[in-house]
């Protein structure tokens, strides 16, 4: 064997060892991927199921009642163990939650009247019905007639709640708005250069508009505290683990549980109930109770806001680089300035957008256009469309770096055959050579709304908060406020797992809002995928 071919089969040998290693590596990265995902939804998944509530009663004849949450060795002890417990009831115990040494448990069981009664306020109360009242008048007494007269009734209650939200935001919130423009109305008045005679004509049918609204106002105002008075006329009586007694307002239950009692088809439904729950509704308790539908709103209309937005000037940038700038030394610089742009922290990108889409042209606008509303801030301030645009700069060096490979991918004799037929060059960039580039577009878009998804420090800056009283889309007319404030599920997961006052109880939270962001995640990338795949079958000449 010649030195050749010693040093020919040494080179296969090593080239294939390293394959073997990246495929390893790679491996070891799906595994680990996989098991990060599976994690996730099986503690995210797993929070909605209902869990049996376990009566523990004490060697001291003390006893607790609660849903069994983990139980570990006692840091330092023999071998003792301890056992986390859910005991809610926060506004009689102080705590959701208490640590039982097993060694201290006397026994344990499942009362078939225990119930668990799901809250608007103070979290979950845990106890057994004793009775359901109407001010003076006894409507049910007992566990089992209290909770059948319970099933009838809080349908009723939960719908009034909804009315009364409606209330609120519906005719009262248009009230509010209609005073609000006419305050503002009054004020431009005063930057107005009006006559006398006319600026006192124009304030006084001001104030008589002003005066009918408040009036109306006055009216809805005695209707929502009148129907409120009658949401709270039910009040069910509770008794607590430890002997004593609680009174709970009905009209501020959400759902009345009995896990002990519940076959597998009930369990189905109330989990298929607080997924549904959980996904449509508006959040409570310090976002750690309730639904996160404006989280995802407001996630997905930021991307959306963005796609739109990067797509463009990404492309855009990219063409005049590949197809129109001339090669050479100013253009590798900007190709180098782009590439090092993908690498700047995100935080600098929100720093960035806040001092000049924010505050520059956002307090230009104020300026210009809303004078009156001054030094109150309409577009001065934080909103979606100020946080759209700087992630939109962040993700734009993606879009820019693979649309160019996109259109590098088409081959030089398509460009030469549209031009030999006598298209001109921008019909040929146009027509032929961005349809082919479109699935390395696609991918670009793709990895841009991925890494939007994700980002939290940046939107912390220009317009995500903790929680939105209003959506930016709504019935009032624009119908889209791009200045308003928004919520963010990326950030959502940030403030319950680490700034929440209870953040024991609101860890499976965590968990569950992680699984649908990536659902999320997955479901815009998915969309943009199939679209990519359907161009990347429509111009077979792309390798893309």
């Amino acid at each position: 064997m010649t030195a050749d071919e010693k040093r020919r089969r040494r080179t296969e040998r090593l080239g294939q060892a390293f394959t073997w290693l990246c495929g390893g590596a790679l491996a070891l990265n799906l595994l680990l991927t996989m098991a990060l995902l599976a994690l996730i939804a099986v503690n995210g998944l797993g929070y909605f199921w209902p869990k049996k509530i376990t009566l523990l009663t004490m060697t001291d004849g003390s006893a607790r009642l609660g849903e069994i949450q983990e139980t570990e060795e006692i840091p330092g002890s023999d071998g003792a163990t301890r056992t986390r417990v859910k005991v809610g009831n926060r506004d009689v115990t102080g705590a959701d939650f208490v640590w039982v040494d097993d060694a201290d448990v006397r026994s344990r069981s499942l009362p078939a009247d225990a119930t668990l009664l799901e809250r608007l306020e103070w979290g979950n109360f845990y106890g057994a019905p004793v009775e359901l009242r109407r001010g003076d008048e006894v409507l049910a007494s007992g566990p089992e007639p209290v909770v059948r007269a319970v099933g009838e009734i809080l349908p009723q209650r939960i719908a009034e709640r909804a009315a009364l939200q409606a209330l609120e935001r519906g005719q009262i919130g248009d009230v509010n708005r209609e005073i609000e423009q006419l305050r503002l109305a009054d004020r431009r008045l005063d930057l107005d250069r009006l006559t006398e005679a006319e600026h006192a004509r124009r304030r006084a049918e001001i104030q008589q508009e002003m005066e009918v609204h408040r009036q109306e106002y006055e009216r809805l105002a005695e209707q929502l505290f009148a129907r409120r008075e009658a949401l709270a006329a039910e009040t069910l009586v509770m008794r607590t683990a430890d002997g004593g007694t609680r009174d709970v307002v009905l009209g501020e239950v959400v759902r009345v549980v009995q896990p002990n009692a519940l076959g597998v088809l009930d369990s189905l439904g109330l989990y298929a109930s607080r997924v549904w729950e959980f996904v449509s509704d508006d959040p409570r308790e310090s976002n750690t109770e309730g639904g996160i539908f404006p989280a995802i709103f407001g996630t997905v209309m930021m991307v959306f806001i963005l796609s739109f937005v990067v797509a463009p000037f990404g492309v855009l940038a990219a063409l005049y680089l590949r197809e129109y700038a001339p090669q050479g030394p100013l253009v590798r610089l900007v190709r180098i300035a782009v590439n090092n742009l993908a690498g700047v922290p995100s935080i600098v990108f929100g720093v960035f957008g806040l001092g000049f889409f924010v505050y520059l042209i956002g307090g230009t606008i104020d300026q210009v256009f809303f004078p009156e509303a001054l030094p109150a801030p309409t577009f001065g301030t934080g909103g979606i469309v100020w946080a759209s645009l700087t992630l939109a700069l962040l993700t734009v060096p993606v879009v820019i770096v693979a649309t160019e490979e996109g259109l590098a991918s088409v081959p030089r004799n398509v460009r030469e055959g549209s031009l030999a037929l006598g298209a001109t060059k921008f019909e040929t960039t146009w027509r032929v050579v961005l349809p082919a580039a479109a699935p390395g577009i696609m991918t670009g878009l793709i990895l841009a709304m991925a890494r939007a998804a994700g980002e939290v420090a940046p939107l912390m800056i220009v317009g995500m908060v903790k929680l939105a009283p209003t959506l930016p889309i709504d019935g009032q007319f624009p119908f889209v406020h791009l200045e308003r404030k928004f919520m963010h599920l990326g950030f959502h997961i940030y403030d319950v797992g680490f700034q929440s006052p209870n953040v024991e109880a609101a860890q499976p939270l965590v968990f569950a809002t992680a699984l649908l962001l990536v659902l999320v995640v997955t479901t815009m990338n998915l969309a943009a995928i199939l679209l990519r795949n359907r161009l990347r079958a429509k111009y077979a000449t792309s390798p893309v």
